[in-house]
């Protein structure tokens, strides 16, 4: 494929991608003959990244592969207004300490998938800190309150008299401006951030700049298979993780959701996935495609002998001698995420829930292999687990929605 034919990076770029605004301005930039500048931002919010972050540095590396300069962008001022993208209440701000800590995280995490050579890492705060009050205020005049509540989650908040803080409208605004003064050429993100890029797209035209074209991305479901991969929700899987963690939580995941991380997160072409998803409608165990894909995303980050001793280790604990050759096998329909001690005292692993607490107090409850110790967790539907409680109680717990 020739980097420089418009047409063939289109479709490349736009694969897995959930919209592409607007299609035809990103032929004519891709038609000038130059790098684009290629611009993806990351709150710090936490101190690592996950799977789910990478749904995006993996777009962005495609990029860099057909020859695009990529910023990097770390929005430690953003950060600490906090994106209410999503949200149905205000988020807490972070401090500037946390923010600066987390930072650090990202800059040594975000080369494990991205080309150093074509990577510019950027913070917000360079021009955002200096641009003092009346340039807030000025930049706060760009936009109306109007279209603000055109914000789906603005509005839904506003409908509800829920209470909206009036830095939340600063956020879009920040991030647009972002886009000024980085002169995106195109900008990623979840298709939760839409409204944000469009802002980035308005405010290019008012400061007489083209507009950046616009590529959202699917939001990657957690290991629940229900909700955003979220550190704050539990369901995440950080890439910094060690070998073996990362490896027993992509075997956990549901043999549905496994199909959307291939699309999402492999590396492999859309042909292959094809191969994989006919050989699993023809019988072949989804467990073995499984493997492939944790074999795959564990070698990415650890390297392939550390995915290798990862699966040797799963495979030990879980086949060879750590389970019971039979075991109940129980499913249990939820129509909200399950407390642990429930699900142990449904599963009849305990007589009760506070058996059940007691067990988790005494480090005798294991989910996977892994030991429990955190008596207020939550497991949503979408999952299989393997419970063990004591050395001798088992169960094969599917969890449900419903």
């Amino acid at each position: 494929m020739s980097d420089h034919d418009p047409d063939a990076q289109i479709a490349q770029l736009a694969r897995g991608a959930d919209e592409l605004l607007l299609e035809s301005e990103f032929k004519q930039k891709l038609g000038l003959g130059r790098p684009l500048r290629i611009k993806a931002g990351f709150d710090p919010t936490a101190a690592d990244l996950h799977l789910g972050h990478t749904v995006l540095i993996n777009k962005l590396r495609q990029f860099q592969e057909l020859g695009h300069q990529v910023i990097f962008l770390v929005g430690d001022f953003t950060g600490m207004i906090g994106d209410p993208t999503g949200r149905n209440a205000t988020r807490p701000p972070l401090t500037a300490e946390a923010i600066r800590a987390n930072a650090l995280t990202y800059q040594e995490q975000v080369f494990k998938i991205l080309d150093p050579e074509r990577t510019e890492i950027r913070f917000n705060s360079e021009w955002m800190a200096p641009l003092g009050a009346d340039g807030l205020i000025r930049l706060a005049a760009r936009y109306t309150v109007a279209r603000m509540l055109e914000r789906d989650d603005f509005g839904k908040r506003f409908g509800a008299h829920q209470p909206i803080a009036i830095h939340e409208f600063l956020y879009p605004l920040c991030q647009g401006y972002d886009s000024v003064v980085l002169a995106a050429d195109v900008e990623l993100g979840g298709t939760d951030q839409k409204f944000n890029l469009l802002v980035g797209r308005e405010l290019q035209k008012q400061h007489g700049q083209t507009p950046q074209v616009v590529l959202t991305m699917p939001l990657l479901e957690g290991t629940d298979g229900v909700a955003k991969m979220s550190k704050s929700l539990g369901n995440y899987i950080g890439i910094t993780e060690a070998a073996e963690d990362m490896y027993g939580k992509l075997m956990s995941i549901s043999d549905e959701l496994m199909w959307r991380y291939f699309d999402l997160l492999s590396f492999r072409s859309a042909a292959e996935i094809a191969v994989l998803r006919r050989q699993a409608g023809e019988g072949r165990n989804p467990r073995d495609i499984k493997i492939e894909l944790a074999l795959e995303l564990v070698g990415r980050f650890h390297g392939p002998q550390a995915g290798q001793r990862a699966r040797a280790a799963f495979e030990a604990r879980f086949r060879d001698h750590a389970l019971p050759e039979t075991m109940p096998e129980i499913t249990l329909v939820l129509p909200s995420p399950l407390p642990i001690a429930q699900l142990l005292k449904l599963a009849g692993l305990t007589t009760s829930s506070s058996e059940a607490l007691r067990l988790i107090d005494q480090g005798g409850v294991r989910l996977d292999g892994e030991k429990i110790s955190d008596k207020s967790l939550q497991l949503s539907p979408g999952r299989e687990l393997i419970v063990q409680v004591g050395k001798r109680k088992f169960a094969k717990v599917a969890l449900v929605a419903g």
